[in-house]
C-alpha cells in the first residue's frame, strides 16, 4: 500500500480542450508520444490524462488536421491547455492517392521499407503492418535516394511483444547505406490468455535489454557498468590505404580509354604502365573509406553525462563504442550480409556517430532531438519491431 500511495502522488493530471474554426473538436486523438498513455476529447472538445513527472511530446491529432506536437513539461504546467487545430491542405494527398500505383516496383519498395523499418529480427517476423497500402515511394535513382510517406497513421500488430501500435510516419530515408526515420506512436495492450501475458512480459523484458533505452536510462541512474554495459570511446578517420576520391575519379577514367583491353585479373607488384597504376587504384576502392581508432576503454559516466540547471545531456568526445555483455548477438544479425559467414555470437556492440553535441536526454532515457544520434552496429540491427514504448517499466 506504500508503495501504491507513493506511485500515485507521482502522477499529475493534465487537462485542456482541443477546437477548430467553428468550435470544440470531439474525437480528437490526444497521447504522449512513444507511450500507451492516451484518450480522445469528448463532445466538448475536453480531454483529461495522468502523466508521471517528466518531459513528454504531447500529440494531438485529427484526421484532415495539422497536427499538433506540443513540448509538455510537467514542472512548468500550472492551468488547463488549449488547442487550435487548423484544416490541412489535401492537395498533395489527392495527387499521391492518384499517382500510387500498387505494381511490382511498389511491392519491392514496400518490402525494403519493411526490412528497414520493422527490421531482421525474430521478432519482426511477428510484427505485421495491417494497412500498407497508404504507404507512398518516391526513388530517385541519380541520389540513391528512397524516400516514403504515408496518407494516414500505420496500424501495426506486434504479436511478439503483444502490442497494438498507431504510427504516425513523419519522415522515412534511405540515401546510400544510410537510414533515417521519425514519427510519433501510441501503444494498446493487446487481448490474451494468461499464458500470452506472461510470454509478452519475458519478451519485453529480453527486448528491454540491452538497447539504447535500457543504456540512457542506466546512464542516468549511473548504473551503466553495473548493468552490463562497457564503453568505450573511438576516433573515426579517413583510411590512409584507401585512394582519394580524385584518384579514383582519374583512375576509372584512364581506364575508359582502353575500353576492353584491359586485364583486370592481371597481377601487378610493381606498375609499369600509367594502366597499371590506374587498376592498383581500382582495386583498392573496396577498401573502408575509413578506419576506427579505440583510444579509451571503459570511459567513465562523466566524460559522456554532464548536468546543468537540472538538466540532463550527453556531450562527448569523438564517438562511442557501447558493448553489452549480458547478452549475445541474434545468428540473423551475424548472417546479416550476403556475404557473412557463419561465426560464434558475441556480446552485442553498437556505436553511437554523434551528428550533434550536445543533446538533452529526457528523465525517461529518451533524446529530446532523436536524430542527433547516429547508430551503428548492433542497435542499427533492431529496428523497430524491437521498440518499447517509453512507460515500459521494468517489473
Amino acid at each position: 500500500m506504500l508503495f501504491f500511495s507513493v506511485h500515485v502522488s507521482s502522477q499529475i493530471i493534465i487537462k485542456g480542450s482541443v477546437h477548430e474554426e467553428n468550435g470544440s473538436l470531439e474525437g480528437a486523438t490526444v497521447y504522449l508520444n512513444n507511450t500507451m498513455i492516451g484518450t480522445t476529447t469528448n463532445s466538448d472538445g475536453e480531454f483529461s490524462i495522468k502523466v508521471k513527472k517528466g518531459q513528454y511530446d504531447l500529440i494531438i491529432s485529427y484526421l484532415g488536421y495539422k497536427k499538433i506536437n506540443y513540448s509538455l513539461d510537467t514542472t512548468t504546467y500550472r492551468s488547463s491547455l488549449i488547442f487550435n487545430m487548423v484544416e490541412e491542405n489535401n492537395t498533395l494527398n489527392e495527387i499521391v492517392i492518384r499517382k500510387t500505383v500498387y505494381n511490382d516496383e511498389w511491392k519491392y519498395n514496400l518490402q525494403t521499407f519493411k526490412r528497414e523499418f520493422i527490421g531482421r529480427t525474430k521478432l519482426a517476423d511477428v510484427c505485421k503492418i495491417l494497412n500498407p497500402e497508404v504507404l507512398h515511394f518516391d526513388f530517385d535513382a541519380k541520389e540513391n535516394l528512397l524516400t516514403a510517406f504515408a496518407r494516414k497513421p500505420l496500424q501495426i500488430i506486434h504479436k511478439g511483444l503483444g502490442y497494438k501500435i498507431i504510427y504516425e510516419l513523419e519522415e522515412f530515408k534511405i540515401h546510400k547505406n544510410r537510414v533515417t526515420y521519425l514519427g510519433y506512436s501510441r501503444y494498446q495492450n493487446l487481448k490474451g490468455s494468461n499464458r500470452k501475458k506472461r510470454k509478452w512480459h519475458q519478451k519485453r523484458l529480453e527486448t528491454y535489454n540491452g538497447s539504447f533505452t535500457h543504456f540512457y536510462q542506466s546512464l542516468l541512474k549511473g548504473s551503466t557498468y553495473k548493468d552490463g554495459f562497457l564503453i568505450h570511446q573511438f576516433k573515426r578517420v579517413l583510411n590512409p590505404e584507401r585512394p582519394s576520391k580524385e584518384k579514383i575519379k582519374k583512375a576509372r577514367e584512364l581506364v575508359k580509354l582502353y575500353r576492353n583491353n584491359v586485364n583486370f585479373s592481371k597481377v601487378i607488384k610493381k606498375p609499369k604502365t600509367a594502366l597499371d597504376s590506374a587498376l592498383i587504384v581500382l582495386k583498392k576502392v573496396k577498401l573502408p573509406k575509413f578506419k576506427d581508432y579505440l583510444y579509451k576503454s571503459k570511459a567513465p559516466i562523466k566524460d559522456i553525462l554532464k548536468f546543468k540547471n537540472g538538466v540532463s545531456y550527453l556531450d562527448f568526445d569523438n564517438n562511442l563504442s557501447i558493448v553489452y555483455t549480458k547478452e549475445l548477438e541474434e545468428e540473423r544479425y551475424i548472417l546479416r550480409n550476403a556475404f557473412s559467414k557463419p561465426r560464434k555470437a558475441l556480446p552485442q556492440t553498437s556505436s553511437i556517430i554523434p551528428l550533434k553535441l550536445p543533446s538533452i536526454i529526457n528523465t525517461n532515457g529518451s533524446l529530446i532531438r532523436p536524430l542527433d544520434m547516429f547508430y551503428e552496429g548492433y542497435w542499427s540491427f533492431e529496428k523497430f519491431a524491437n521498440a518499447l514504448p517509453l512507460d515500459y517499466v521494468v517489473e
